[in-house]
């Protein structure tokens, strides 16, 4: 029971009753607002500075990534074509908590030499300090930070290596310590050039990939067109039955993970973890509101969107698509190549490679400016550096089943405190929101 509680159990049923609550709470704006929210996308940035764009690139670029593919396939096999359902009921809840989440993060950024900058644990230090609970206020905060830094090396480092190296050797026959150390070569020069240059990278690399993979889903769906409308229906008729339910729930919540497991869900899109924010804080926008509306659109593209595609590649692709029981992401690759032939295995590597290496890069500067919350001397950076470059080189050849377990944990207790947050700052979620969309 306890391992079950430390390793997200509760964190469904929470995400899912406070994500129901705030779109009471704001009486579903800006849902209801949707000129509003087009207005709020397409507001320019001044020279020199990191866009509303640019920002939401750098976030994607930490929710997308293989497990937009594997968990997906995870779903399917638990609960059948019905899982897909619940998977976009689960992230339409999910959209106003990440909304919620960036608002704060904006509202409550810092700004310095290089421009803005912020995070979850600027908003969780600024609660408990305005009410002269300084102790709390930075135990709590620096809690978040310490735990960001422990998702950053584990979930956003070794898990990610580990899926590219798996795939390029089981494609390639490449070595696995060979790609850990060209990961490792390729991401240290970018993190020490910094947020920009790290967004600059994302605000090219993110379109890039995603169009890539929607064309060659859009092929094999074109290809089997005649198997589309059946695909459909699968997933409505097969929706209510027990399995499904569960499977689409699970899926929601595995849709970036290599393996089964209730944690190995909030990396579907973030919304409620208080990760994403880090990268909106700093983005130069008119209002926290207006940023947060782009919190909205990265559920959109990553679940909605990106999900919705590879289930539809996966069901038209069965029965000739092999499963594998065990290995969910040979279950998307066969899918795919059982339509266009072996050289989209080739495709898959490539993209495999593009969707993890822009989730590592985020989540360094993740980790790398909780760091900075919570010291600013040049040692604890240079250390960090030299651990990030490690677990590169570690998760490309090790089983990283004792970090999904840290990973899980510490994912948990990040989601479980932010959600807490948002929900003693309601008041403040509430008045920005209606002074951007009623004022």
């Amino acid at each position: 029971m306890l391992k079950w509680v430390m390793t997200g159990g509760l964190v469904l049923p929470l995400l899912m009753i406070c994500g129901m609550f705030f779109l009471f709470y704001l009486r579903f704006l800006p849902f209801r607002s949707p000129q509003k929210m087009w207005l709020a996308m397409r507001t320019p940035a001044p020279e020199g500075s990191v866009s509303p764009f640019r920002a939401v690139m750098l976030a994607l670029a930490g929710t997308l990534g293989v497990g937009n593919i594997v968990g997906v396939a995870s779903a399917i096999h638990i609960g059948g074509a019905g899982a897909i359902l619940w998977m976009w009921i689960a992230a339409l809840i999910a959209m106003i908590l990440k909304y919620a989440e960036i608002l704060l993060a904006v509202a409550h950024r810092r700004e310095g030499k290089n421009g803005f900058f912020g995070g979850a644990y600027y908003y969780i230090k600024d609660y408990f300090a305005s009410r002269n609970l300084h102790r709390v206020a930075i135990a709590a905060s620096a809690l978040f930070a310490v735990l960001m830094v422990v998702e950053a090396l584990g979930m956003g480092c070794v898990i990610q290596v580990n899926a590219i190296s798996s795939t390029f050797e089981g494609v390639w026959q490449v070595p696995k310590w060979i790609t850990g150390i060209l990961l490792a070569l390729l991401t240290l020069p970018i993190i020490l050039r910094g947020t920009k240059s790290i967004s600059s990278l994302t605000e090219l690399l993110v379109p890039i990939m995603t169009g890539g993979y929607l064309i060659l889903s859009i092929a094999v769906l074109i290809l089997r067109r005649d198997a589309v409308g059946d695909a459909f229906s699968s997933i409505f008729r097969e929706a209510f039955s027990p399995e499904s339910l569960g499977g689409g729930i699970l899926g929601f919540l595995t849709s970036r993970a290599l393996r089964l497991g209730t944690m190995r869900g909030l990396l579907s899109n973030e919304a409620g973890c208080g990760t994403a924010p880090t990268a909106h804080a700093a983005a130069h926008t008119v209002s926290p509101a207006a940023q947060g509306v782009w919190g909205i659109f990265e559920v959109f593209v990553d679940t909605i969107l990106l999900c919705t595609v590879t289930a539809l590649v996966i069901l038209v692709g069965f029965p000739n698509a092999e499963l594998f029981e065990n290995d969910a992401i040979m279950t998307a690759i066969r899918a795919y190549s059982s339509v266009l032939g072996g050289w989209s295995d080739w495709f898959f590597c490539i993209a495999i490679f593009c969707f993890g290496f822009a989730t590592v890069l985020c989540w360094a500067n993740y980790g790398l400016e909780s760091l900075s919350f919570l010291s600013r001397r040049p040692l604890p950076r240079l250390l960090y550096l030299f651990v990030f470059g490690l677990c590169c080189f570690l998760g490309s050849v090790s089983t990283p089943e004792n970090v999904w377990m840290l990973s899980d944990s510490s994912l948990a207790i990040l989601t479980t405190l932010n959600l807490l947050m948002l929900l003693l700052m309601r008041k403040e979620i509430k008045q920005e929101t209606l002074a951007f969309f009623q004022g």
